[in-house]
């Protein structure tokens, strides 16, 4: 199983990342066990969730983190695993927050849901805007080395912001966040490549997109009106049902063909061959499903097929 380390750190990921944020929404808790099973007995070891996770169904979150604490427990794999969370969201009971004081109270409401230690990668998930970065980064700076932390990342932070946080880190001797979890895939790629990749690329940072298969649309399993009733989060395909989201599903049928092979395939493949992106995020809900994303990173794209995909997303 090919791993890629993040940053400069010490933690080595499969390429693909467990999006968790199915766990106690569409798959109860029987059903993620069997999921989070097959995921690492298929090698791969990258599982990424959200103190928040699902707060839309019950208005607080921690089902996410909780299944995924139960199901560690249950196996005692923590030490071979890579965990990732976030802190910051907004739920019924707050908006979204990173002061000291919310991050201080979550981090450790996510270490018992977890029932771990420690988190391997702890992301700031939204950004308030109203924090100073150099209270965000001391607190993270706390939590570290009182052991509950290893790294931080980023996500939904401005451009503007993302730099103000280096440069604190710099002039501070503060944490400085190793990754970035952005959203990034064939049909929506400009905001991340005019915004996003300089910086990437400036601080070395890791890249973990999120909507990797924009809200399944990029399974092909969404191509009319008609289609979107297929799934509850059908929904979030509607706005690429138009000329190019299918030009865009026209170019994966193609490249899936030659390759016998699915369009969530090669578009998971067509993320994995950009610079800097470690790991994309994806959910699966199904064997079948999560075969499709074990299948990405053993296939590997030639220029002719690189070439089709661009034409059709740019």
């Amino acid at each position: 199983m090919e791993k890629v380390t993040i940053g400069n750190t010490d933690l080595e990921v499969s390429r693909i990342n467990f999006g968790g944020n199915v766990f106690g929404w569409t798959l109860d808790e029987k059903q993620s066990f069997e999921i989070l099973d097959a995921f690492v007995e298929a090698g791969f070891n990258f599982i990424d969730t959200a103190d928040t996770y699902s707060w839309w169904v019950n208005g607080v979150g921690g089902q996410s983190e909780t299944i995924i604490g139960k199901w560690m427990k249950a196996r005692n794999n923590r030490d071979k695993l890579v965990i990732a969370t976030k802190v910051g969201s907004e739920t019924k009971e707050h908006p979204i927050d990173i002061s000291k004081k919310h991050i201080l109270k979550s981090v450790d409401e996510s270490l018992n849901r977890l029932q771990t230690d420690y988190i391997d990668l702890y992301y700031t998930h939204f950004d308030d805007e109203v924090t100073p970065v150099e209270e965000t980064l001391s607190t993270y700076d706390q939590i570290i080395k009182e052991g509950k932390v290893r790294h931080i990342a980023a996500s939904n932070l401005s451009p503007e912001r993302l730099e103000a946080s280096f440069r604190a880190s710099e002039e501070n001797n503060l944490p400085k966040y190793v990754a970035l979890q952005p959203h990034y895939n064939l049909v929506e790629r400009t905001n991340y490549e005019t915004q996003y990749a300089g910086l990437v690329e400036k601080y070395g940072l890791s890249v973990m997109p999120y909507y990797s298969l924009a809200s399944g649309f990029l399974t092909g399993k969404y191509r009319s009106e008609d289609d979107l009733g297929k799934s509850v989060r059908g929904g979030g395909a509607r706005k690429y049902l138009n000329d190019k989201g299918l030009g865009i599903l026209k170019a994966l049928d193609t490249v899936s063909e030659k390759h016998n092979s699915e369009p969530a395939t090669v578009a998971l493949a067509w993320l994995l061959s950009k610079p800097h992106i470690a790991a994309p995020i994806v959910s699966a809900t199904s064997k079948h499903q999560l075969q499709t994303l074990f299948d990405a990173p053993k296939l590997h794209l030639d220029a002719e097929d690189l070439e089709i995909l661009e034409i059709a997303s740019n």
